[in-house]
């Protein structure tokens, strides 16, 4: 058995890959499938940024996918799907269309314009190059926090920024979660270092302080990232499991693992936030789950997502120029 990282690697059949600019404040994470897997989607934001999403829906033809691209960057971002789709196409991957190969990356992205970073690229931004260097780098080593699609994410208060976990389950199916967070609302309960996540944490992924006692006067007013406008705060996320699922099966673990969402940010799915999940199957358990086994991937997909969110902001580090500080400042 290959060695846990309480990560999305720990899903057999996934690589992922990271890119970052410093100076930018900006970056790309792409996951990477070893075999094309069966893929879906699930938009619960009010403003989302995407590319090759519709492609996903249950009833439409292409069921599987190559890789996936979370990325910052706002709109130009979506670029970054260009470059992993390059070299994809290099690895002679993608779906066949008589002699022809067309590698199959939807994309998310995450608007990062105002963290502080350096945007003046010129005619055309970076984001496909920072693309193909993470597909290239694509491997089972996850970094977390200011790093790749999380490098200048920002939530409520303090920096956002990119996380995972996993979770082997009774039934013997793994779940894991990867996301950059960028949300409009908190990840922590009211001004306190607490994450909203703590009951759902394993040992102490993200410090291991549970929920404040007595719950803060505060703890549901709301504290929101600068003023809120469309496309400028996100959430956006993939889950996956080594089990056989259909698409619409796929589907709906993406509507679940949303609920991680809930549970870990306060506000979340707001009109102002682009929130998304991806979900994969690449079926390397071989095996089917029956109705119980699919009602526990339902239930703690939410869970291990609630996990990778917390994670994501609390391991982000300080750099120059930022605009918010990081959880491990906080006192």
């Amino acid at each position: 058995m290959a060695h846990w990282t309480n990560s999305i690697a720990d899903v057999a059949g996934l690589t992922i890959g990271q890119a970052e600019d410093e100076g930018l404040k900006s970056g790309v994470t792409a996951l990477l499938c070893d075999t094309p897997c069966v893929a879906a989607v699930h938009v619960m934001g009010g403003a989302p940024g995407t590319r090759d999403t519709d492609l996903l829906l249950p009833e439409n033809t292409v069921e599987r996918v190559d890789a996936l691209v979370l990325s910052g960057g706002s709109a130009f971002g979506l670029d970054a799907a260009s470059g992993v789709q390059g070299a994809l196409r290099e690895m002679g991957r993608g779906f066949a269309v008589g002699p022809a190969r067309v590698p199959i990356v939807p994309a998310a992205i995450l608007f990062d314009l105002l963290n502080g970073g350096d945007k003046g690229w010129g005619r055309f931004p970076p984001y496909r190059d920072l693309g193909y260097q993470a597909a290239l780098k694509a491997g089972r080593s996850v970094a977390t926090g200011s790093v790749g699609a999380g490098t200048g994410a920002l939530t409520a208060g303090l920096k956002g920024g990119l996380g995972t976990a996993s979770l082997r389950l009774p039934s013997g199916f793994t779940l894991g979660a990867l996301v950059a967070v960028n949300a409009l609302g908190s990840a922590t309960v009211g001004r306190t270092r607490h994450f909203w996540a703590a009951p759902f944490e394993k040992g102490q992924e993200f410090s291991g302080l549970g929920w404040p006692s007595p719950m803060p006067e505060d703890a549901t007013a709301l504290r929101l990232k600068g003023r809120p406008e469309p496309g400028t705060n996100t959430t956006i996320a993939i889950l996956a499991t080594d089990a056989v699922l259909t698409k619409a099966q796929a589907k709906r673990l993406a509507v679940t693992a949303h609920d991680g969402f809930a549970r870990a940010l306060w506000p979340a799915h707001t009109p102002m936030d682009g929130d998304l999940v991806f979900s994969l199957a690449t079926a390397a358990a071989e095996r089917v789950p029956d109705a119980d086994a699919m009602m526990e991937l339902a239930a703690f997909s939410g869970a291990v997502m609630a996990r990778a969110i917390a994670r994501g902001v609390h391991d982000a580090t300080p750099a120059a120029g930022d605009v918010m500080p990081c959880w491990s400042s906080l006192t």
